[in-house]
């Protein structure tokens, strides 16, 4: 199953890196063509240790590509990842890029896809993901199956790459025994190497206490 990666920011390009690594097809995405041929072109703007040759030998190999077509991306993959920026300057999430994203994804799948949110959002985010792909769907007069998971990242700058490859922690937020499924499949290949893969089975997830939670180790937790 190929992988589609909305943002290719730091959490976008450590993620479609390190997937991509490990022998998935990738495909990020992004609007600013400028971006994205640096990225073609072996300029990689992000210091992160290990993380330029990662980007390099997977482009390089095919594995990797950047493109700011959404819909082609979204279209040729089974799972595709929300990785866009949130921060806002006095600290609060910015969601716009988020909501943004998933109208993009509603109005162009043409079959069943899993869309998990990487971003760091508050309480309720999953729901308006789910919304929003649903209404856009409506708009195009087509019912198809999807789910959304939350899956925060748990990555520290300067040891992101290491992180992702050799994780303590892997968080799925979902009530969906299918996106449980596909995230596992993707998982499966890190959280073997550290018995790391965790599922908190939730309505409503919301990332920041997803990581809160399961660093304290609860697992298998339900939120209402």
């Amino acid at each position: 199953m190929k992988i589609a990666i909305a943002g290719t920011g730091y959490v976008g390009l450590v993620t479609g890196g390190c997937f991509a690594e490990m022998g998935n097809q990738v495909a990020c995405v992004n609007i600013d063509e400028r971006k994205l041929q640096d990225l073609r072109n072996d300029i990689v703007p992000i210091h992160e240790r290990g993380l330029e040759e990662l980007v390099i030998s997977n482009t390089a190999a095919g594995r990797l590509t950047f493109t700011s077509d959404l819909s082609a991306a979204v279209n040729d993959s089974g799972l595709a990842f929300i990785a866009v920026g949130t921060s806002h300057e006095d600290g609060s999430a910015d969601l716009p890029l988020v909501h943004d994203v998933a109208k993009s994804i509603g109005q162009a799948m043409t079959h069943p896809i899993v869309v998990a949110d990487t971003s760091t959002v508050p309480f309720g985010t999953a729901d308006q993901v789910r919304e929003t792909i649903d209404a856009a769907l409506l708009s195009r007069g087509e019912s198809i199956e999807f789910d959304v998971v939350s899956n925060p990242e748990f990555l520290r700058e300067g040891s992101a790459v290491q992180d992702f490859m050799y994780p303590d922690r892997v968080v799925v937020g979902t009530d969906s025994q299918r996106a449980e499924r596909v995230m596992d499949e993707h998982y499966s290949a890190f959280s073997k190497k550290t018995g790391s893969y965790s599922v908190c089975r939730c309505s409503g997830c919301r990332n920041d206490q997803l990581r809160r939670e399961c660093h304290a180790g609860n697992e298998d937790l339900v939120y209402e």
